[in-house]
């Protein structure tokens, strides 16, 4: 069986799976999409004193501002997250778990720790992904409307900047050591993200990495296994849902395809 014959077949799956899952494969993904800010929003309330105390002790900010600031982060995520899994002002929500990205990144540091930086801006990808897809629905009201042209058109470039950022995530999982199976994870692992990035066999790509991360995800970042006093509880239950929310956006790029502006959408034209 040749080379082509193979990835002809694999596509053909994919294509299957996403005849099969079209129904419910988008509210899966916007479920995924939104879990680590519901687990974020939860945990807000759960640990309220010990958040307070963080940012007061870290910012020197006084006692009413820091618990204004895990107020405005549990308001926020929960209601947005109400807001796009209703599929209510889903423009409004995203903007607003934008904000809660942005000033997290800035509360607590992570503008300086270039892992973290990394999934802070992939989930903002997920999150243009799902501007992308609102623009979409609400291109279909007004179907007879002229517009832009098709490939510049707000929702593809979404979906481009979405895709790209999606794909900082990987760069987080790569193993810089000499191991043969390290160098084999890395070199399919970078061929899938310059795929998905570049929108080239966009769907099935896309697909590969879901699975890779499901597995990865159950694999090391179980926190379930971990005592919940233990600090690794917390720091693998932040990771596990972080990249379930990275897995969201790529179920997002399957269900919506690459956008106009890919190598998959020049294909048609040629």
């Amino acid at each position: 069986m040749g080379h082509g014959d193979l990835m002809s077949q694999a596509e053909d799956v994919a294509d299957q799976f996403l005849r099969v899952t079209k129904h419910y494969l988008p509210h899966v993904a916007r479920l995924c999409l939104v879990s680590t800010f519901l687990e974020d929003g939860v945990r807000m309330w759960f640990q309220w004193a010990e958040q307070s105390e963080y940012i007061e002790s870290t910012w020197s900010c006084g006692h009413f501002i820091a618990n204004v600031f895990v107020l405005i982060n549990l308001l926020g995520q929960l209601g947005g997250c109400v807001l796009i899994l209703s599929r209510n002002f889903v423009q409004y929500a995203c903007f607003t778990l934008f904000g809660i990205i942005g000033m997290q990144t800035v509360a607590y540091s992570i503008l300086w720790d270039p892992k973290f930086l990394m999934r802070n801006l992939a989930l903002g990808g997920g999150l243009l992904l799902l501007l992308a897809e609102c623009r979409g629905e609400a291109r279909s009201v007004f179907a007879g409307v002229p517009s832009l042209g098709h490939q510049s058109s707000p929702k593809h470039l979404l979906q481009l900047g979405g895709r790209v950022l999606l794909v900082l995530m990987f760069m987080t999982l790569l193993h810089f050591d000499l191991s043969l199976f390290s160098i084999l994870q890395n070199l399919v692992g970078t061929a899938l993200i310059v795929l998905v990035a570049v929108g080239f066999k966009t769907k099935l790509a896309a697909l590969t990495l879901v699975v890779w991360l499901l597995v990865i995800n159950f694999t090391f970042n179980a926190f379930w296994n971990i005592p919940s006093y233990k600090p690794m509880h917390d720091f693998l239950k932040y990771d596990f849902f972080q990249t379930t929310s990275v897995i969201g956006g790529l179920l997002l790029v399957v269900a919506l395809g690459p956008g106009g502006v890919s190598m998959d959408e020049k294909k048609k034209e040629w």
